[in-house]
């Protein structure tokens, strides 16, 4: 009887993509959003859906500059087709986990056969840092997605070129996913690829095939990806362009004044940590004979980009003094490809094999057991507030937060309105520090109406509070006592040392035209 034939390409693409986004579903909806992050973005995709304006990103009804819109496309459209669900809130961040996982498994394919790309893909997959970053609902890992899509689709159409195969869909292609990482994250999305790829030719001396990556075509895509919501955002919002790349930018990249200041080694060892056990089998990589004994070869092409790509990323996001560990997610996939080729040259032998197998299997056994950490504690999420909230809440009565905003309530509560937030607004000292009050101020700039109906100050508070018949307040207790009017509300529920009270007007409002 003759043997089955083997899949055909498009099949094994397929399968794989399959299996890569079912291992990142499998526990994407166990916990609750983390604020701030999480509460944040899948928030801010949710007033996209809510306010039916798909071009400009609110935080509570305000215009939220901070990052671009792909991740709230995304994610805002997974809301519109399954409901508010958090697993639908992550999917911005579990596209990009699983566009860069089959990203690195066609490339490694490609160059390397179908034994080399299922050993790259599994090592990818149990890395920690890959399942809970594709289950994270910020931008980091969706900007890492399409980081490595760009180099890795740029680095095949070199090889092909000079091979004197057909390159120039796959050059375009990696233009227009530059692209895209441009809408994921800003600069960042182009910088880091063409880093990545300048250096890799460079330290190959092939000068040749830089120029032929050189495209007008090319260019014209990524522009036309690219471009269109910038222009269209600077046209609605005077100050746009400076304010997203001179402040969010190289302010943030260049200066202090944000959050996360961490040292130079940082990265490197974070990197190293959280890449084990796998890489404790790579101890090849630092030997001369790995890197020369294919010298010359497509094989030691590949090594050497993949090593250049995992560079360039720690010793970019090394030298801005702000740093956060989702920064370092591009360098994950080359350097899982480093560790399963490494590691493949040493398992020769069956109890090897087997070794190798435990190893890979205790790595993503602690990746699944982080997400079940995570999803053991919970006193971060108001989700209990809000549940109680959208149960009892009318759309036409006001929210109140009080010296707090609960990134993740008005997601949870399904609020159709923004909520007012009660604090000391305007404060110099507010604006030094990157946190929930920068940036609600931050957004008020952009449209000083809003912001002035919805950032109140303490002493314009109980008038606000007491015109409408019905309010609703959350804060800690002890901020809920500073303010008389609030002495005789009902308390609903108090939740991870929040309390949510209901103010009706003609009870709690003294002296008002409701209170009579």
């Amino acid at each position: 009887m003759s043997a089955a034939p083997p899949p055909s390409p498009a099949r094994d693409a397929l399968t794989a993509l399959v299996l890569i986004a079912a291992w990142l579903l499998a526990s994407a909806w166990l916990r609750p959003l983390m604020v701030p992050d999480e509460g944040r973005y899948a928030g801010v995709a949710w007033e996209m859906l809510r306010s039916g304006d798909w071009l400009t990103p609110t935080l509570n009804g305000l215009p939220f500059f901070h990052k671009p819109p792909l991740f709230y496309w995304l994610s805002g459209a997974a809301l519109w087709l399954f409901g508010l669900v958090e697993v639908a809130g992550r999917a911005g961040a579990l596209c990009g986990a699983t566009l860069g996982a089959w990203a690195l498994y066609l490339f490694a394919r490609r160059w390397g056969g179908s034994a080399a790309a299922r050993r790259a893909l599994w090592v990818l997959l149990v890395q920690p840092l890959w399942l809970v970053g594709g289950q994270f609902a910020n931008l980091d890992m969706l900007v890492a997605g399409c980081i490595t899509a760009t180099w890795l689709a740029l680095a095949h159409a070199a090889l092909c070129f000079e091979q004197g195969l057909a390159y120039r869909r796959w050059l375009w292609l990696g233009y227009a996913l530059a692209g895209l990482g441009v809408l994921a994250k800003g600069l960042i999305g182009f910088v880091i690829p063409a880093l990545c790829i300048g250096l890799w030719l460079l330290l190959r001396g092939r000068w040749r095939t830089l120029l032929a990556l050189f495209s007008l075509p090319g260019a014209l895509l990524f522009l036309l990806i690219a471009g269109p919501w910038y222009i269209a955002m600077q046209q609605r919002f005077d100050g746009f362009l400076h304010y997203f790349f001179v402040v969010q930018h190289f302010q943030r990249f260049s200066v202090g004044g944000f959050n996360n200041a961490m040292p130079l080694w940082f990265y490197p060892a974070v990197l190293a940590l959280l890449s084990l056990p796998c890489l404790l089998w790579s101890a090849r990589l630092l030997t001369r004979r790995y890197w020369v004994q294919t010298e010359g070869s497509p094989e030691a092409a590949v090594r050497l980009a993949m090593l250049v790509a995992v560079a360039s990323v720690l010793l970019f996001f090394s030298i801005p003094k702000s740093k956060l560990v989702g920064y370092v997610l591009p360098a994950v996939p080359p350097l899982a490809w480093l560790m399963a080729d490494a590691s493949a040259l040493l398992a020769g032998t069956r109890a090897r094999r087997n070794a190798w197998r435990a190893c890979a299997a205790l790595s993503a056994a602690l990746g699944l057991a982080a997400v079940l950490w995570l999803t053991l504690h919970t006193d971060y999420s108001s989700r209990p507030l809000a549940l109680v909230l959208r149960a009892e809440h009318q759309d036409n009565e006001p929210v109140y937060m009080l010296d707090e905003y609960l990134y993740d309530l008005p997601f949870y509560a399904q609020l159709r309105q923004p909520v007012h937030v009660v604090s000391h607004w305007r404060n110099p000292e507010a604006k030094a520090r990157d946190n929930w009050r920068k940036e609600l101020d931050d957004a008020a700039d952009f449209n000083p109406g809003a912001g002035q109906r919805l950032l109140l100050r303490p002493e314009d508070f109980e008038a606000a509070l007491c015109a409408a018949p019905r309010s609703w307040v959350l804060a800690e207790p002890a901020e809920l006592a500073r303010y008389p009017v609030l002495a005789q509300a009902m308390p609903v529920l108090t939740s991870h040392g929040t309390t949510l009270v209901r103010v009706d007007a003609a009870r709690d409002c003294a002296k008002t035209p409701n209170g009579g």
